[in-house]
């Protein structure tokens, strides 16, 4: 019985019609041959480069006002102080050094000093406010919102909901080495990304739209990440963390949990897709989703073309109710006795 049950099995799935996934279905195919992503992503972008220096190329407009300010503004200010120092101290070790000061000099409370080493330090806190706080209220200023995913971090994967889109929810995970997987699996490929940054279910956000993003924990504190949309906001147990980008440039930008929250900590990969508006309805129907504004069809009412529905009868023929003879002879419904104890 087990073998003819077999067989028939496998005549069954060779008869079935081979249905080819389309690019954004392609993502859940678990086949020993890895799927093809939707969107492959680029080593030269979105992601960590070993050996290069400063930050990652920013792709949102905080991003980029961040990164010059940080780039341009204090790194300048920086550079001027260490050589304004080194030079005073220089000048220090050659002006007052032994040979030249064999008397050593006892003057104290030198009053213009003082005021100068008083007021420089804190002009050089006001010239470092002022764009910080600028760049601040930009940060937490944000325009009115296209979308609203909702990221919620666990031990030790991440989740999202999209409820702006029927609310359905995606389960995002590492993905392993073809070395670490039982044969059937799918396993990471250049495609998906770099090694310890792929994940088997992107979150995918439409290009040039403003993306909220929600942020709250299951279990312990979590950190959400993205580098390239200078985007980090702790995720933390009970309580719900608001931040928001948005992303011109369509891509695949890779980030982490930055948070120590146990033992797989570095386990726990973020990968956002930003893909064309056109490509995000469809990817968004392909998870069972709705678009705003649309909503599915409504099933027809099946009564409706029945033979003996009321609207098919002619109201003459129609029973009427009897008008009581009497008001007075109307039978009055018994007493509700739950319903009055409970009044």
């Amino acid at each position: 019985m087990a073998l003819a049950a077999a067989a028939m099995t496998t005549s069954a799935a060779a008869a079935a019609p081979a249905v080819a996934p389309t690019a954004i279905e392609a993502t859940a195919n678990t086949s020993a041959t890895p799927a093809t992503p939707a969107v492959a992503a680029d080593a030269q972008f979105g992601v960590p480069r070993p050996g290069a220096l400063g930050i990652q190329e920013q792709v949102t407009e905080i991003g980029r006002e961040a990164a010059t300010f940080h780039n341009v503004w204090l790194l300048t200010l920086c550079a001027v102080i260490s050589l304004f120092v080194l030079a005073l101290l220089a000048y220090t070790m050659v002006r007052y050094r032994r040979g030249a000061n064999p008397t050593p000099s006892r003057t104290s409370h030198n009053t213009f000093i003082e005021v100068v080493w008083t007021l420089v330090p804190v002009l050089i806190l006001v010239a470092i406010a002022i764009p910080s706080i600028r760049l601040l209220q930009h940060q937490y200023s944000p325009p009115a919102a296209d979308l609203t995913v909702k990221v919620i971090g666990n031990q030790w994967y991440w989740t999202y909901q999209y409820p702006d889109n029927g609310g359905f929810e995606l389960v995002s995970n590492m993905l392993k080495e073809q070395s670490d997987v039982k044969p059937g699996e799918r396993f990471r490929t250049d495609a998906d990304g770099p090694k310890m940054l792929a994940v088997d279910e992107r979150i995918v956000i439409p290009a040039g739209k403003v993306v909220k993003f929600l942020v709250t924990s299951n279990d312990v504190i979590h950190a959400f990440a993205v580098p390239a949309f200078w985007t980090k906001i702790d995720a933390n147990p009970g309580r719900i963390n608001e931040t928001w980008a948005k992303v011109d440039r369509p891509g695949v930008y890779f980030g982490q949990c930055s948070e120590l929250c146990g033992a797989r900590h570095g386990y726990m990969p973020i990968a956002v897709e930003v893909v064309p508006e056109a490509q995000f309805a469809a990817w968004v129907a392909s998870k069972g989703g709705t678009m705003p504004g649309s909503r599915p069809a409504a099933t027809p009412d099946s009564t409706g073309a029945s033979p003996v529905s009321t609207a098919a009868v002619p109201a003459a023929a129609q029973p009427q109710a009897a008008a009581p003879a009497d008001n007075a002879a109307v039978e009055q419904p018994a007493t509700n006795q739950a319903a009055t104890a409970q009044n």
